[in-house]
């Protein structure tokens, strides 16, 4: 596979430069995003620990251990896994096509073009089901919903042609330019001595890596942090050429201030950062989870509570005379404990205690907030139509889904933050190393190559359209009962190539123009041969009654050609 861009070591002194540079500007993130790092602490605190990176330590010897004791009810997780997998099979579904492209004007399903740019997209399909692209989305997903923010990166990969990370919330940094896109991208994580020199080249190393390298044995596994920094190219000092818009550079935390690790370049941004919800020019998005974190917590405590209730019914506080300490006391069902003195006031028997907290009111409560939380995840929209009481419609389906639809406005923004940077990374990818097919010669030159999207949930977005189609077609319909004529203002061949087109079905189930105008003259000459063919029986069969009609002779025949009757000796008409 073709390399996106030189790589350069560069001279000591213009890499100390570089490594100045970009740590004062990590530093600079760092501080911004403080506020951020302590929300994210909280969130992965309740919902989702295993994400997210309190402080980027080499070789942490804790990082297995137990980080979720605060979750005893997992509602918020599982509601944040319902909606993770919502998004992935309604946006991206590994299953099924779920984006297609074009170029205005080229809408014949036979063209040369069209089949081009189906060709592409088969290829395309191909690279992400053979590379962990549909996994990378599904953490990319639970991230989103989660904390808001998620982060992939893109690189090409000789054997997969992509290879995806997914870097975990709280190495990373991120800022946005004037148009408020996220296009400076910085992180600090760790790798082991085995992963730098596989990944960076030995001779790019420092000393003491390639030292503990060539050490070998437990020395490989043993971590050091790395940086990596990943922006805009608009400053001469990094030597990468212009050509290239973005430019980045890893090098090891703490090192000598004249190694970097790698130095590149690259055409297009490689990765994306994806946001939930934006406000202002924040360079970190807001979520459900966010949301949520409320209930969450208040859940927490009362599941706490109830539990401690429970507890409290099965294995109560007990007091009891000062004449029972040290003496034998049975607290089995149906066991008795003997008091001296205690019949006096209390004659007979009864319990040594009483406790009932109020478990159907926390119960009750519970209920609430976790469906509360539930809905804050947009659960509702995925799981609704399975808790219906009774069956529907699928046109009352259809319009319920609809409606929640619009109550998830991140759609729009994961098809510019996310999908879509990754098909046009994925495709410069693939035209660099050759694994697009060459485009047709009607193409045009610089035709603009749209992205459609035919997921389940574009799909629904776009019903309206064929929801309006279909009532036009029904209003033309109920008019043909009082003017027939009103068919001839509707072009049903151009309707046929609209509503499949916002349906997203593939447009080759339709003939071209040209087969089908073929198939009709063929249909119309048919017609008209079987035409032909009934009045030449006709003739034949009325030829055959004249041959056997018995007309005479003499007047009387000439009377039937006639088509009158024949003449009798009286002169006047007698039945032939």
């Amino acid at each position: 596979m073709r390399a996106e861009a030189g790589e350069s070591r560069g001279s000591a002194e213009s890499n100390q430069k570089i490594r100045s540079k970009v740590e004062s500007r990590m530093l600079g993130l760092d501080r911004n995003r403080l506020s951020w790092w302590d929300h994210w602490r909280a969130l992965a605190s309740y919902q989702l620990p295993r994400r997210y990176k309190w402080l980027v330590t080499a070789n942490e010897a804790t990082r297995g251990s137990a980080i979720n004791n605060r979750i005893v009810d997992s509602t918020s997780m599982l509601a944040a896994r319902t909606l993770t997998s919502g998004l992935l099979s309604g946006l991206t579904n590994p299953a099924t096509p779920w984006f297609k492209f074009e170029i205005d004007g080229f809408s014949d399903p036979g063209s040369d073009v069209v089949l081009w740019l189906a060709e592409c997209q088969r290829r395309m399909s191909t690279v992400f089901q053979e590379s962990n692209f549909y996994n990378s989305m599904a953490v990319m997903y639970f991230d989103l919903v989660v904390f808001g923010t998620a982060a992939v990166l893109i690189y090409d990969d000789f054997d997969d042609v992509i290879r995806c990370f997914n870097p975990c919330l709280g190495e990373y940094y991120v800022d946005v330019d004037n148009k408020h896109r996220v296009v400076v991208f910085y992180r600090k994580f760790v790798m082991t001595i085995a992963q730098v020199v596989a990944e960076f080249g030995e001779e790019n190393c420092s000393d003491s890596v390639r030292r503990l390298y060539h050490e070998g044995g437990t020395a490989l596994t043993q971590e050091i942090i790395c940086a990596h920094g990943l922006e805009p190219n608009d400053d001469a000092l990094y030597g990468v050429p212009k050509r290239f818009k973005f430019r980045e550079c890893y090098w090891e935390w703490g090192s000598s201030q004249d190694l970097l690790l790698r130095k590149k370049g690259y055409v297009e941004f490689p990765g994306f950062v994806a946001r939930w919800d934006v406000v202002g020019n924040d360079p970190y998005g807001r979520s459900p989870g966010m949301d949520a974190l409320g209930d969450d917590k208040q859940l927490q405590k009362e599941t706490v509570r109830k539990a401690s209730a429970i507890d409290k019914m099965v294995n109560p506080p007990l007091k009891a005379d000062i004449q029972l300490k040290n003496q034998p006391a049975s607290l089995l069902p149906g066991g008795i404990t003997y008091v001296n003195g205690y019949g006096r006031d209390r004659p007979g028997l009864e319990p040594i205690f009483t406790v009932m907290p109020p478990i159907a009111e926390l119960k009750q409560d519970i209920a609430e907030i976790q469906d509360r939380i539930r809905r804050t995840f947009f659960n509702n929209l995925f799981t609704d139509i399975s808790n219906l009481d009774t069956v529907r419609t699928a046109s009352e389906i259809r319009a319920r889904v609809e409606e929640k639809l619009v109550m998830l406005p991140v759609i729009k923004r994961l098809d510019n933050e996310a999908l879509a940077p990754s098909i046009e990374r994925t495709w410069a990818i693939m035209q660099r190393a050759g694994l697009l097919p060459p485009p047709p010669a009607g193409a045009p030159a610089n035709g603009f190559i749209a992205i459609r999207y035919i997921s389940p949930f574009a799909m629904a977005m776009r019903a309206a359209e064929t929801t309006a189609m279909e009532r036009s077609m029904a209003f033309g319909g109920n008019l043909v009962a009082v003017d027939p004529s009103v068919l001839d203002n509707y072009d049903l061949d151009a309707t046929v190539h609209l509503y499949t087109a916002a349906l997203g079905a593939d447009m080759r189930m339709l003939r071209t123009d040209e087969e089908r105008d073929a198939l009709r003259g063929q249909r119309a000459q048919q017609a008209q041969q079987k035409q032909m063919m009934e009045t030449g029986s006709q003739l034949v069969s009325g030829a055959k009654v004249l041959s056997d009609t018995q007309v005479g002779g003499g007047q009387n025949a000439l009377q039937a050609m006639l088509g009158g009757g024949a003449v009798g000796p009286g002169g006047g008409e007698a039945p032939v």
